[in-house]
């Protein structure tokens, strides 16, 4: 098959598949579901993260058995670093806020050649909101095509993230006056300012693949710059699947946040 039949082969499978995950969370959307917490590090996780999770592995590893998988919610298998196709997968990015029926949390998958997303899907069935991006083609929500902000300055601008963070004594000089809201899923944040709904979104803690890989292509193909807060460009599928923070927006205000932030130096990584 040429590798642009291939290529869209993939992407409708899985759009079909979140789709129908999509369906699944929303079963136990604002229900009475199991949680616990990880043992490992103390996350949430919900019923609905592995009925996801399971679902979108058998559609997605059972009609392309070859590729490789890492997902939040199975254990990792290292025979993904020699696959040249990798699905990743967050089944529900935004434990928390799901679990506490808000309809701020997306399914995320991307599929990830030579360390880079070539196709990328956020839902939200909560809000049915749906955006996807191919590589080279643009990104979509629900359909029509979407792009970042204009926005240039820092002050005014439309920020997602912690906003306590920008209180912090440490800070050399203050930040201006933004506009701040928060959204408890790394993913949903990007796509919301992929699709101009938000300016920017910072976060100076590490993230991981399954939280970055759908969003990063989607903010690129929208126009946007997303890295580290210190530029480090993403790579995935690599043996170490965390990245120390998280930098995304438009390209005039990511060069004015970068030269704020670009010379942070964060405490070292744990683990």
């Amino acid at each position: 098959m040429p590798e642009a039949e291939g290529r869209a082969a993939d992407f409708a499978l899985m759009k079909e598949a979140v789709r129908e995950a999509g369906a699944i969370a929303m079963r136990f959307y604002r229900t009475d579901h199991r949680q616990w917490s990880k043992t490992h590090d103390n996350t949430p996780v919900t019923e609905a993260d592995i009925e996801v999770n399971e679902l979108l592995h058998a559609r997605l590893r059972g009609a392309r058995p070859g590729y490789g998988w890492l997902s939040e919610e199975t254990e990792d298998d290292s025979s993904r670093l020699s696959r040249p196709l990798v699905w990743v997968v967050d089944p529900i990015d935004g434990t928390r806020a799901f679990a506490k029926g808000r309809p701020h949390f997306v399914i995320s998958v991307a599929l990830v050649e030579a360390g880079r997303p070539v196709l990328g899907v956020l839902f939200n069935p909560a809000t049915e909101e749906f955006f996807e991006a191919e590589k080279g083609k643009g990104a979509k929500l629900n359909g029509r095509p979407i792009h970042v902000s204009d926005c240039r300055s820092i002050e005014g601008c439309r920020m997602i993230a912690f906003a306590p963070m920008f209180k912090h004594p440490a800070w050399p000089e203050p930040w201006p006056e933004m506009e701040i809201s928060d959204r408890n899923s790394v993913a949903y944040r990007v796509a919301l300012v992929a699709s101009g709904q938000a300016d920017a979104t910072l976060a100076l803690n590490g993230k991981s693949d399954w939280d970055l890989a759908a969003a990063d292509i989607i903010l690129h193909e929208a126009g946007g710059r997303m890295t580290a807060h210190d530029g480090t460009p993403y790579f995935y599928n690599r043996a170490s699947t965390r990245h120390p923070s998280l930098l995304a927006a438009g390209p005039a205000l990511y060069e004015a946040l970068f030269a704020k932030v670009g010379a942070l130096q964060l405490p070292p990584r744990r683990g």
